[in-house]
């Protein structure tokens, strides 16, 4: 009885006690602000006032005409200047860090500049000034990178844009772009991004990935890559289907790689990031609509004009509406090695989808007849999948034999079977072949490619 009169007393006897409570709710709500704060780099201030300094200083007039080396030396001597006059502690290495990264921020990119030029980092993920993730090895971590408010970060999107000659404004808040070396983007800018830019940035290696290279990284087997090459060789059409960052553009460019150097190759994308190596390459891209909400042009159009432009192969970067029904029909009136990329998650479900986008073009066509041209348009479905430890793979080689009633029959060449899953993550598994000869084998003997049979074993692990 005493215990629970006491229990019951203490919050009101005691000062402190209510005091207590909420000391400490200030510290759990400041907890947050690093990340959505003032920016943790301290020299981000000084580098935008001796950027500001510099435009007043330099003629702007003449920036364009200087070489990047001449530029840099100038910059340099601005700031080493600007280091005296402000009494910096500063060693020789410390100005050629703040000078480089003052240049970043008159000609390049910022704050990001850094991210990229290393090479260990697949994608740069922006949410917001205050909040940077990169992406290595199929991992996300925060890093220290920080612009200085919005403001400051809607200049450096408005410079990538500027560079491909689209915009963003509030009238238009989303865009796809690239950068110079390829790399893709895509920025969402108030009133649509709640707080504030959203840059998403997908890097591409300055040397494309091979077929070899993505064999020794585990993606796929010798086997299999060396009967894909087969396939692309023998003007097998072929559509790549995966999930978003699963390395459908990367195997895309590593297959080109087998196409004649012969062969006029017309490529069509929304943001132009294929890295054919083939001399007699066309590069074409879609439009935007205007300010005044005209001007556009959609792949649809471009297959059509690609058509007239006498290519030997037409490759699209991702089909994803009604252009479909013109990349079937490039396959089949004569352009027989055809190649695209679709967003889906099983070879099955890929043909689904080219379906249901023939539908969206409105044509007045039956459904048997769609699936028609399907069946003799695409000969091959690779899968490539991004596990969970975000390692990608070749999850299915998948050939498409013909039609049976209404249904598109299609039949696996090689598999990927997962085994095992460590407490860390990593994924276990291997490729084998179904023991399915494949029809476009046939058409690789007739063309003089030779493939060991032996390889189809699905007893004999690849």
């Amino acid at each position: 009885m005493g215990r629970f009169s006491l229990a019951r007393s203490a919050p009101a006897t005691p000062k402190p006690a209510p005091a207590a409570t909420p000391a400490p709710q200030p510290v759990a709500k400041a907890e947050p602000k690093p990340a959505k704060g003032p920016p943790r780099d301290p020299n981000l201030d000084l580098r935008l006032r001796l950027h500001a300094r510099l435009i007043d200083e330099l003629d702007l007039a003449k920036l364009d005409k200087l070489e990047e080396g001449e530029l840099r030396r100038q910059v340099l001597g601005q700031v080493t200047e600007f280091a005296r006059l402000e009494r910096m502690a500063l060693n020789a290495k410390e100005l050629d860090v703040l000078g480089a990264s003052i240049f970043d921020e008159m000609v390049g990119l910022g704050p990001i500049e850094p991210l990229l030029k290393d090479e260990s980092i697949n994608d740069i993920l922006i949410n917001g000034p205050f909040q940077v993730y990169v992406e290595r090895r199929g991992e996300l971590e925060l890093t220290p990178i920080r612009f200085r408010d919005n403001d400051h970060l809607l200049r450096i999107v408005n410079r990538i844009v500027a560079g491909v000659g689209r915009r963003i404004d509030e009238s238009q808040p989303m865009v796809d772009a690239r950068l110079p070396d390829g790399s893709r983007v895509n920025a969402a800018i108030p009133p649509i991004a709640i707080d504030g830019c959203s840059v998403s940035i997908r890097k591409f290696s300055k040397k494309p990935l091979t077929l070899e290279k993505l064999v020794e990284f585990g993606a796929m087997t010798p086997a299999m890559a060396e009967f894909l090459h087969g396939a692309v060789r023998s003007r097998v059409s072929t559509v790549i289907s995966g999930g978003t960052g699963s390395g459908k553009t990367t195997l895309l460019n590593a297959l080109s790689a087998a196409i004649s150097h012969g062969e006029r190759l017309i490529t069509i994308e929304d943001a132009a990031e294929l890295q054919l190596q083939q001399p007699h390459v066309v590069r074409m891209e879609t439009r935007p609509p205007n300010i005044e909400g005209k001007g556009e042009i959609r792949q649809r159009e471009l297959v059509k004009n690609a058509l007239r432009m006498r290519p030997d192969r037409v490759i699209l970067g991702e089909v994803r509406a009604e252009e479909a029904f013109d990349m079937l029909q490039a396959m089949n009136t004569g352009h027989e090695g055809s190649m695209a990329t679709i967003h889906s998650n099983n070879p099955r479900e890929a043909i689904s989808r080219l379906e249901q986008m023939v539908a969206m073009g409105g044509l007045n066509i039956g459904a048997d007849a769609v699936r028609y041209q399907i069946a003799s348009a695409v000969g091959m479905v690779v899968q490539v999948n991004r596990l969970s430890d975000g390692k990608r793979k070749v999850t299915h080689v998948t050939e498409i034999v013909g039609m049976e009633g209404a249904v598109v029959q299609m039949q696996d060449i090689f598999l990927f079977n997962r085994t095992h899953t460590d407490e860390d993550g990593t994924v276990h598994g291997e490729h084998r072949a179904t023991g399915l000869r494949p029809r476009a084998l046939d058409e690789m003997l007739r063309r003089g490619i030779h493939y060991d049979t032996a390889n189809f074993d699905p007893n004999r692990a690849l």
